[in-house]
């Protein structure tokens, strides 16, 4: 079974502060996905800020607008450095999305390292090179664009 890895970086102009009590509050996630993903946070996460062992549920329409639940743990976290989100329920065999943040100067260097398999063997094979690889450097690519609408254009 095949495995792939998504990394991505971005440089925002913001402080470790700032960008950490965003990205680590449940509730902000929506803001940084795209709409037509219908993602909705089902589990009552509130405005409280992820910890260890934090369980948080979603609705998500991957594909041809078919709602999915994913389940998600927080399964590492060091404060105003980076989580790690594992998959306990969803359209994944295997997902864990690190997500980084350090202080450059200017701002904050953030990184997400995304390791999945896709479901379904073989199918899945074909599919992440039809359309799951894609699909998921456009929805990073949005959250890099909402992000930087929120906080700004990094400048060099």
């Amino acid at each position: 079974m095949a495995f792939y890895q998504l990394i991505k970086t971005q440089k925002i102009p913001t402080s470790i502060n700032v960008i950490w009590d965003f990205i680590s509050s449940p509730s902000n996630l929506k803001e940084i996905t795209p709409e037509h993903l219908g993602f909705i946070i089902t589990s009552d996460t509130g405005k409280e800020k992820m910890y260890p062992g934090m369980i948080i549920t979603y609705k998500v329409s991957p594909l041809l607008g078919i709602k999915l639940n994913w389940v998600t743990e927080i399964t590492h976290l060091k404060d105003k450095e980076y989580f790690v989100d594992e998959q306990r329920i969803g359209p994944y065999s295997m997902w864990h999305h690190e997500h980084k943040i350090e202080a450059i100067e200017g701002g904050v260097l953030m990184t997400d390292i995304v390791t999945y398999q896709p479901p379904m063997g073989l199918l899945g094979v074909i599919a992440h090179s039809l359309f799951i690889k894609k699909q998921l450097q456009r929805i990073f690519d949005y959250r890099s664009m909402a992000l930087e609408n929120k906080f700004g254009k990094f400048i060099q």
